[in-house]
């Protein structure tokens, strides 16, 4: 990941929807470098896509929460299966798999909080597979938008 690619990726992490010929131009680099660049980077798999940033609110999703899910027993198609299933919840935003105490996490996002105690009383709660969970409501979310990349610290200064 040189210099240009990094500057590449933090341009389009700010603006998705430029064309070429603006992300060109705004780094100083020819359309045809630009464009082999940005298409290098998706072939290698480091731009996996482009998304529109959606207000969970503004899609009547205005509570949300981080709900630490444990599992039993512990076995790939008990991970595989819960993963699967409770990613196809509408109420879910995204699953998370961990390593630690907790081996989920899920990000919901509802109505209210009505609607939150319904999700995980009603719908959680029955799952034979659960052995405990704790659900946090998120009161505000920040999250860095432009992620540079790290320096490569694998070979020895």
């Amino acid at each position: 990941m040189d210099e240009l690619n990094s500057a590449i990726i933090e341009q389009l992490q700010t603006d998705a929807r430029q064309s070429n010929r603006e992300l060109a131009r705004t780094l100083g680099i020819a359309p045809s470098t630009c464009l082999e660049r940005v298409r290098s980077l998706t072939r290698r798999g480091v731009i996996r896509g482009y998304h529109a940033d959606i207000d969970l609110a503004a899609l009547n999703r205005g509570v949300q929460a981080l709900v630490a899910v444990q599992v039993r027993p512990l076995s790939r198609a008990v991970i595989d299966d819960f993963k699967d299933s409770v990613g196809r919840m509408e109420e879910v935003v995204t699953v998370f798999v961990l390593a630690g105490g907790d081996d989920f996490i899920l990000h919901v996002a509802v109505q209210d909080l009505d609607r939150l105690h319904s999700f995980v009383v009603d719908r959680l709660s029955k799952r034979r597979e659960i052995v405990s969970f704790r659900t946090s409501v998120i009161y505000q979310r920040a999250h860095n938008t432009a992620l540079a990349p790290l320096p490569d610290t694998s070979e020895p200064s």
